[in-house]
Formats: structure tokens, C-alpha cells, sequence
């Protein structure tokens, strides 16, 4: 089952933030994460918090069908705008994730959109993106998408081989996702994303070099490569620890990854963050770079996180316990949290060193400094931007990206 939430202060029923949190908030992006939690079966490395319809019956109702779900998103886009109150700020992207996005019908999909464009606005040129199935979608629901608005679609493609796709228990068939990429151009999408997995036990480097020829051959501007974490209470967590699959170690993940950078590079994609590459700037996923930047974003739908102006908060988890909330004229928020200057500086170096632009040197404590110079030294960080006062991670870097900024955050 997913995971559960973090601990924090309660979060005030009519959402109302503290006055400080929208303090010099023109200055900063706004984008909105649409939650959609429902999936026709569930993986088996998956934590996320998402529900399928066995794991709904009898709890929660009506209040949890997706029949109703998108009004429900409109209500809590609704609440936004109320606690945002006469903020400016249009929204400058969207996107809606999961679960399986797509099990709802696309007109459902546009409507949630219509809500934000109702109540916030779209900035010219927002990015307004999906994630999709590729066995939940085809061609007339791409094109019904892409007229009422979005522009970019991630389909989670993981892997081109059908024993590695089964040890995930995913359940489209290899070639669909690449299949889509065609589909989501011929329906006018401008940005298209291949969602890869490595690590997955069982998969050998030649299984991962012909899924990373398989990606780059369907012709997406973006690929995402992550390597697989095997999270407790998952089924896959379950079989490993019976010994029916083995574990995959670290050293296989740098390999893996290594042959993705290689791969990637050479079919004309560049990094800009360590799990992202993209053929242009413009291809970059501009959602996920304002989590990284951290700016300001409000995330909608059960056990969603948002954040603004250095508050953090997330909604309570279950369908029906997020809806009852919303219908009840109450905030879905089951929790929230003022991050301290501190705290801020340490996850601003935590998420920027991961960004292809690296850190500012001057966010560094003395310890972090005199860490910064040894990881140049050892090649873990470059020469260039260094000089110029900034942490940018090399490739050997990448490879020990949590390590370095273990160190930097002293």
C-alpha cells in the first residue's frame, strides 16, 4: 500500500496560509500538480499513492468513483484561488500524474484544465502536460487532449523487454509506447516523454540497451531514466525478500546508467537533470524544473504535496476522505509545515546540484565549502563553473550525486 504521510502542524480547515508564504510571490513561477489516483492494476514496485477499484469497494463510496472525480478537483482549483486570494500570478504549467491519468476520460482531463484556466489563467505558452498509459489511450483521445489544451505527454514506457516489463508487472505490451509517440505527434503534440526504468532484476545491460534504442528510436524529445528503488511494502519488495527474484546492486545502477548517458548523448539528447535528457531546451520538462527551482506549485487530488512561499503541505490520502473533505466546504490538507531558512537552503542545494546549471558555492556553510573543494578535486565536480562560483556536477558526479550532497550540506 502507499506510503504514509509526513508528520506536521494541522492545517487550518479553510487552507488559509500564513501571511509571510505569498510574500514576494510575483517573482516566483506558479504551476499546478493534478493527482489522479486510480489504476486499473497495481505494480509491483509502485508506492505511490494510488488505488485500484478492489482496493476502493466499500470505502468510501460514491465519494471515491472517478465518475465524479474531476468536479472534486474543480472544487479543491476552486478552494485555491480563494486562499490564494488576489494573486496575479498565471499559472505557467500543469501537470497531471498518477496513478494512470488516462483511465478517466479525456473530456475529465480537459475539464480539471478548464478549472485552472477559469480561476488562475494560463501563461502564454504554459506547459501543460499528462501522463499516460500507453494501452489507456489512442489516437481520437490523444487528439480530443491535445484540443482541449495539453501540449506534453509522458508515457511510461519502462522497458522494450516483455520478462522485465512482467517482473514489474506492468501490463502493456512492448512496441505500444513507442507505438504512442506517433500517435501523440499525429494528434499535434509539441512534447513527447518516454518514462524508462533500469535496475529491474532480471534485466541484463544488452535487455537496457535495446530499451534505450527502442526510446530513442520511437522519436521523443524527452526520455526520463530512473533507476528502480525497491520500496518496503511493496509486492516487489515481497518476492525479494522470499528469494524468488534477485536484488539488483549499486554497481549495476552505474553501469546502467553510464550506457544511458552514452546512448542518449550520441542520439543528439543532453542532460539537465540526472535523471532527465531532452533534445532541446524547449524540450525540458519545465514542471518538474520548478520543483527543483522551488518555486511555487499547489498539488490537487488525494495525498497531493504543495508548496508556497517556503509552507509545505499535503492532502489526506483516501479518495473518499479527500472528497467528504471538499464537499464539506473544509481544506483536504491533513497536514502542513513552515520550512526554516535553513531547512530552505539545505533543499535548495539538495534539488539545484542535481540541475545541469548546479548550485550557487555561496549557499555552502564553511564545512560544505571545504567539501565543494574536495569533490573537485576528486573529479566529482567541474573545473569551470566552480571557478565561476557554482556546483555542477561531472558524470562521475552524477554517479554519486547523493553522496556529494550529503557532504555539501554540512
Amino acid at each position: 500500500m502507499p506510503s504514509v504521510l509526513p508528520d506536521g502542524e494541522p492545517m487550518p480547515e479553510d487552507g488559509a496560509l500564513p501571511g509571510h508564504a505569498l510574500a514576494g510571490a510575483g517573482q516566483r513561477p506558479l504551476g499546478f500538480y493534478l493527482h489522479v489516483p486510480y489504476c486499473a492494476t497495481r505494480c509491483g514496485y509502485c508506492d505511490f499513492n494510488t488505488y485500484t477499484a478492489s482496493e476502493l469497494r466499500g470505502s468510501g463510496g460514491a465519494l471515491a468513483s472517478r465518475d465524479n472525480y474531476a468536479e472534486t478537483v474543480a472544487e479543491e482549483i476552486r478552494l485555491a484561488r480563494k486562499v490564494l486570494g488576489d494573486d496575479p500570478r498565471p499559472v505557467e504549467t500543469v501537470f497531471v500524474g498518477g496513478g494512470t491519468p488516462t483511465l478517466l476520460p479525456a473530456a475529465d482531463l480537459v475539464r480539471m484544465l478548464a478549472a485552472i484556466r477559469d480561476e488562475f489563467g494560463l501563461a502564454d505558452g504554459a506547459e501543460v502536460t499528462t501522463e499516460a498509459n500507453p494501452e489507456s489511450v489512442d489516437p481520437r483521445y490523444l487528439a480530443e487532449l491535445r484540443e482541449g489544451g495539453f501540449n506534453r505527454i509522458s508515457f511510461g514506457m519502462q522497458s522494450a523487454r516483455q520478462h522485465v516489463l512482467k517482473i514489474l508487472d506492468r501490463t502493456h505490451t512492448p512496441g505500444r509506447p513507442e507505438a504512442c509517440v506517433g500517435e501523440a505527434r499525429a494528434a499535434g503534440f509539441e512534447h513527447v516523454n518516454l518514462d524508462l526504468i533500469y535496475g529491474t532484476p532480471g534485466e541484463s545491460d544488452d535487455d537496457w540497451r535495446a530499451s534505450l534504442d527502442a526510446a530513442i528510436g520511437a522519436g521523443p524529445d524527452h526520455v526520463s531514466a530512473y533507476a528502480l528503488i525497491v520500496e518496503e511494502g511493496t509486492q516487489l519488495a515481497r518476492r525479494i525478500r522470499r528469494g524468488e527474484v534477485p536484488m539488483t546492486d549499486d554497481d549495476v545502477h552505474a553501469d546502467r546508467y553510464l550506457i544511458a548517458e552514452e546512448a542518449l548523448t550520441a542520439a543528439g539528447f543532453s542532460w539537465y537533470e540526472v535523471s532527465n535528457w531532452a533534445t532541446t531546451d524547449a524540450g525540458r520538462c519545465r514542471h518538474n524544473e520548478l520543483y527543483w527551482r522551488g518555486a511555487d506549485w499547489w498539488g490537487a487530488g488525494p495525498g497531493a504535496h504543495s508548496h508556497v512561499g517556503g509552507v509545505r503541505w499535503w492532502n489526506v490520502k483516501h479518495p473518499g476522505a479527500y472528497a467528504q473533505a471538499l464537499a464539506e466546504g473544509r481544506s483536504p490538507g491533513a497536514g502542513r509545515e513552515v520550512l526554516p531558512e535553513e531547512d530552505q537552503r539545505v533543499e535548495r542545494i539538495l534539488l539545484e546540484l542535481r540541475l545541469v546549471d548546479g548550485c550557487p558555492l555561496s549557499l555552502l556553510r564553511p564545512a560544505g565549502a571545504a567539501a565543494a573543494t574536495r569533490a573537485l578535486a576528486d573529479g566529482l565536480l567541474q573545473p569551470g563553473p566552480y571557478e565561476e562560483g557554482r556546483a555542477v556536477l561531472t558524470l562521475r558526479g552524477r554517479l554519486l550525486a547523493d553522496a556529494v550532497v550529503r557532504d555539501l550540506v554540512d
